[in-house]
C-alpha cells in the first residue's frame, strides 16, 4: 500500500509539473493564432466587461496577459434603436442610421478591437506598410452575455456608410499614397481611397487600417575599378583623335581624286591621239599611190609631172 501511495504521489507531482509548464508557456510565450481565433478570444473577454450592463454604453474589456497591447470594448444595443438612431461615436467609429443585421436579433453587441502592435502579426499585407493600427468592428448576438465562441452577425449599412476616423498615424513617406485597407471576415482585403482627415468609409463590418506601398530599396551600383576609370582629359583626346582622322580621310580622298583625274586626262589624250592616227590612216588609204624610183642608192616615191592632159582652147571651138 505504501509503495502504491508513493508511486501515485510521484505520478501526480509529475503530471502537475508538466501541466504547469504548459500553462506558463501559453501565458508567457503564446503561439501565433489565426485572426479568426483571435476574434473569438476577444469576443469572450469583451463580454466579460458587462458586469453591470447598460444599453448604449461602451465597456472597455481587459485582454489576457499574452495579448497585452490590444484594446477591446463592447457596446450592447437594441436592434431597432440602432437602425433608427445609429451610434454617434464608438471609439473611432461613427455608425449612421439604417444599420441592419442578419439574422435579426432583438439585442446585439458591437465589439471594438484595436490590435496595436499586433496588427502585422495577425493581418500581414505583403508589399505594404501600416501607418495606423488595425481597428475591428464586429457584431454578435447580445441575448446571452455569458456566451463565448459566438458567430458574427452579418452587419451592413443600408443607407450611409460607416465612418472610421483614425487618430494620429505614422508619417507617410514623400511621394507615397496612403490607402484604406479593409479586411473582411473571409480574409479578403480591399483597398480604397483615404479621405481628408485620415477618414475611411465602409458599409460592412471587419478590420480596417491605413497602408502605404513598401518602398523598393535601391541596390547601390558597385564602385568602378580604378583602371577602368577614363583619364581626366579623355573627352579632349577623343576630339583630337576624331579631328586627326578627319584630316587623314580628307587628304586620302583628295589624293585619290587627283590620281583619278590625271588618269582620266591621260586616257582622253591617248584616245584623241589614236583617233587622229586613224583619220590619217584612212586619208592615206583613200589617196593615190605614188610611184617609186631609184635616186642614187635609195628608192623614193615620185609623182608624174602631169597627171591630167592639157586641153587646148581650140578644142573648145574658140
Amino acid at each position: 500500500m505504501r509503495l502504491q501511495f508513493q508511486s501515485s504521489a510521484k505520478l501526480f507531482v509529475l503530471f502537475w509539473f508538466i501541466w504547469w509548464q504548459f500553462v506558463e508557456s501559453q501565458v508567457s510565450n503564446p503561439l501565433p493564432k489565426p485572426a479568426r481565433a483571435l476574434d473569438a478570444t476577444l469576443q469572450d473577454y469583451a463580454y466579460r466587461a458587462f458586469v453591470n450592463p447598460r444599453t448604449g454604453i461602451p465597456f472597455d474589456g481587459i485582454v489576457p496577459p499574452y495579448l497585452t497591447g490590444i484594446e477591446i470594448s463592447a457596446m450592447r444595443l437594441r436592434s431597432g434603436s440602432l437602425y433608427r438612431r445609429g451610434v454617434q461615436t464608438f471609439k473611432e467609429f461613427m455608425i449612421p442610421v439604417g444599420l441592419r443585421e442578419q439574422p435579426y436579433v432583438e439585442r446585439l453587441v458591437l465589439v471594438y478591437q484595436n490590435l496595436g502592435n499586433w496588427s502585422t502579426t495577425y493581418y500581414s499585407l505583403p508589399g505594404y506598410n501600416y501607418v495606423a493600427p488595425i481597428l475591428g468592428l464586429l457584431a454578435y448576438n447580445g441575448s446571452d452575455l455569458s456566451a463565448s465562441n459566438l458567430p458574427e452577425l452579418d452587419l451592413w449599412a443600408s443607407e450611409e456608410p460607416i465612418t472610421i476616423k483614425f487618430g494620429r498615424i505614422s508619417p507617410v513617406p514623400v511621394g507615397a499614397v496612403a490607402k484604406c485597407a479593409w479586411f473582411d471576415l473571409h480574409g479578403q482585403v480591399n483597398l480604397t481611397n483615404l479621405l481628408a482627415g485620415n477618414v475611411c468609409l465602409t458599409t460592412e463590418q471587419g478590420h480596417f487600417s491605413i497602408v502605404v506601398k513598401s518602398a523598393v530599396p535601391r541596390v547601390p551600383a558597385p564602385p568602378a575599378a580604378p583602371e577602368s576609370e577614363p583619364p581626366k582629359h579623355a573627352p579632349s583626346s577623343r576630339k583630337n583623335e576624331e579631328r586627326i582622322w578627319g584630316i587623314v580621310g580628307s587628304a586620302t580622298g583628295g589624293t585619290a581624286l587627283l590620281v583619278l583625274l590625271a588618269l582620266l586626262i591621260l586616257w582622253a589624250w591617248r584616245y584623241k591621239k589614236r583617233k587622229r592616227m586613224r583619220e590619217l590612216e584612212r586619208a592615206a588609204d583613200a589617196g593615190e599611190a605614188l610611184r617609186m624610183t631609184r635616186i642614187g642608192g635609195m628608192r623614193a616615191p615620185f609623182a608624174l609631172s602631169t597627171r591630167t592632159m592639157p586641153n587646148f582652147e581650140s578644142d573648145f571651138g574658140l
